[in-house]
């Protein structure tokens, strides 16, 4: 891979990593020789998890930070597994194009993660199982980009296919660049019956035979090809006609064509290998179009999870609320001081409360089940990891101002770091290119011609009756001929011009100009692109500023119906108020609380969408793009709490 890491050779050599690789055959004496006719090797894929996970797994819990959660995902996740393999199929299209072949493409699509429990259709705050009418709601999903893409980024300027490059004519014939070598040899024995004995001397006439021939074919980015061909024939027959019998004839001869118009020039017939090294660049960009959307994806999970768990917490405090209210309210009834039915409200309070609490601690696993998904190679399918609890270790806080860039800075950025904006331009070369291909084709096919061949004859002169006198210098056998040849002494010129000259030529002006329709058609979508990202910025932005304000709305609710519920409660423990006050006032808290999480999640959430839709979310997690190919991540795994020991 010479644009990310250097040779798919040199990655193999490198113990501690596990990309996938390929490796030329085994050596050997001849291993030199053998070399092209066998396949190279390509690794198996490893299906085991990465040593990290197992570090950060104590008594049955699993320690997360957030970096150790990108980590994990970058050496586990079997999307950017599959990812890697890209990088390396594009390696072939370039192979394959300086041999003189045609090129296959390369994927343009990016897979995104799921969204888990925060996602789509599942909102992180369900409503109160108590039934009291809730103070707000914060709608999780609404600073989610997912609303402007699919689940899934093509990279290409063209809906409809997923490869690049993207279709062209073919324009004039590449040369064969790799020689290749071509022989034979045929042994002959062939009797046939004459009609007459005059004709050979003869009724049965008996020919034996050898014949062997060779040849050497190539073609270069200039155009030009030559062809060097040989051929020899050994004759031995029973006619006593035969001036030599046996005898040895044959020619080596070299031909070379060089287009003068169309085909003609190293720009033109190098033109593939431009566009597959084009290709190469654009298979690193979707690999880092992945690596974008797994940090942001598993940094959602990672948000998500963090609010559930705090949701969790909500719930199980109010629960405890509910249920010393019941205490209190229990010893009221007792004494006479309330009546039965605010025990029974009390009562029917802390059943809602454990119905949220159960809801939230279903929503927790679900969203462990997902991430444990994201972040191993076996999933579910590994028991001590299906079993483990997650535990995140970070305590995200929100700062007290953000330092959001102006948006001119922020889409100059995106130009620099977006893989689908660097994309778009790099495909849109490959397009001019293969226009130049096409134009091409439009002119007439004149080639120079030039031939030049030795010929050779030697062989046993027949002394006898009907023989005729034999040249002296052509007395010999292989050695006479072959001397003959390399000597020069029979040898043969041609030159000339060869002109194909289409009258109409309707073809190539169709497929010149629908190439060139298409170079706009291409450059239209960049502008798309370009407005496109603008709009995914800007709504990012916005859900930013959005996320921060009702954070800070939520964060003052929630004071204020904290202050609200201890009046409420001094009232209820003064007898002046009901058991109904004080669970509706916790029903609000509870709500308001509940609020306040949401924003907080929704706040990073936002936070991370923005630098996705900017592009520069790798470089805020300080991810090495190398070392995401590699598959492993050099910062060690963090601290991980001990579990206290048993009493």
């Amino acid at each position: 891979m010479c644009l990310l890491l250097g040779s798919a050779a040199g990655l193999a050599a490198q113990g501690s990593d596990r990309p996938p690789s390929v490796a030329g055959p085994e050596g050997g004496v001849f291993g030199w020789l053998a070399a092209p006719y066998v396949p190279r090797r390509v690794n198996s894929v490893d299906p085991d998890n990465t040593q990290r996970i197992y570090d950060l797994l104590r008594a049955g819990n699993i320690y997360l930070s957030l970096q150790d959660t990108i980590a994990l995902a970058i050496e586990n996740n079997l999307d950017v597994e599959a990812a890697r393999y890209g990088i390396l199929m594009s390696e072939t299209d370039t192979l394959r194009v300086k041999g003189g072949g045609a090129l296959r493409g390369v994927g343009l699509v990016a897979v995104e993660l799921p969204a888990g429990v925060g996602g789509p259709a599942s909102p992180l705050i369900n409503g109160s199982a108590t039934g009291a009418p809730p103070a707000t709601a914060v709608p999780t999903n609404i600073f989610d980009l997912d609303f402007l893409q699919p689940s899934s980024d093509n990279l290409s300027l063209d809906p409809t296919y997923f490869t690049a490059p993207l279709p062209s004519a073919a324009g004039p014939a590449i040369p064969q660049y790799d020689p290749s070598v071509t022989g034979g040899l045929m042994w002959m024995k062939q009797a046939s019956p004459e009609v007459s004995s005059e004709v050979a001397g003869t009724n049965v006439l008996v020919t034996k035979s050898v014949t062997a021939s060779g040849g050497l074919t190539q073609g270069f980015s200039t155009g030009t090809q030559y062809s060097l061909a040989y051929t020899s024939t050994y004759q031995n027959s029973t006619s006593i006609y035969n001036v030599y019998n046996p005898a040895v004839s044959g020619s080596l001869g070299l031909t070379i064509t060089q287009p003068l118009l169309r085909g003609f020039g190293r720009a033109m017939n190098r033109r593939w290998i431009r566009i597959a090294e084009n290709d190469q660049k654009i298979s690193d960009l979707v690999f880092r179009q992945e690596l974008i959307n797994l940090v942001y994806g598993v940094s959602r999970l990672y948000y998500d999870l963090a609010s559930l768990n705090d949701d969790l917490n909500v719930k199980r405090r109010t629960l405890s609320s509910a249920e010393e209210l019941l205490k209190n309210t229990t010893a009221g009834v007792e004494e006479g001081t309330l009546a039965q039915v605010e025990l029974t409200r009390a009562q029917a309070e802390v059943a809602g409360a454990e119905q949220d609490v159960i809801n939230s601690e279903g929503l927790v696993e679900q969203e462990e089940a997902v991430l444990k998904n994201v972040l191993t190679r076996k999933g579910s399918r590994e028991p001590a990891i299906q079993s483990a609890r997650l535990i995140l270790t970070d305590s995200s806080t929100v700062p007290a101002a953000d330092e959001t860039p102006a948006m001119p800075q922020l889409l100059q950025e995106a130009d620099r770091e977006r893989p689908d904006l660097l994309a778009a331009g790099i495909q849109v070369d490959n397009s001019r290119i293969a226009l130049e291909g096409s134009k091409n084709e439009l002119l007439p096919e004149l080639d120079l011609v030039g031939v030049v061949q030795n010929q050779g004859l030697a062989g046993a002169p027949v002394t006898g009756t009907g023989s005729t006198a034999a040249d002296a210098a052509l007395n010999g056998g292989y050695g006479t001929f072959l001397e003959q040849i390399l000597a020069h002494r029979f040898p043969a010129y041609e030159v000339g011009i060869q002109l194909n000259l289409p009258l109409r030529n309707r073809v190539a002006q169709a497929d010149a100009t629908r190439d060139e329709l298409a170079v706009r058609t291409y450059q239209t979508r960049v502008i798309e692109m370009k407005n496109q990202a603008a709009l995914e910025i800007d709504a990012a932005a916005i859900a930013l500023r959005r996320a921060r304000a009702a954070y800070d709305a939520a964060v003052r609710t929630r004071k204020l119906q904290e202050e609200s519920l201890d009046v409420e409660r001094a009232r209820f423990d003064a007898g002046v108020d009901t058991a109904f006050f004080v669970i509706q006032y916790q029903a609000y808290l509870s709500q308001a609380l509940s609020t306040e999480v949401a924003a907080k999640g929704d706040y990073f959430k936002a936070l991370v969408g923005l630098q996705r839709a900017v592009g520069d979310i790798l470089e805020r997690n300080n991810i090495s793009v190398e070392q995401a190919y590699r598959g492993h991540v050099a910062s060690p795994p963090a601290a991980v709490p001990l579990p206290r020991p048993a009493r």
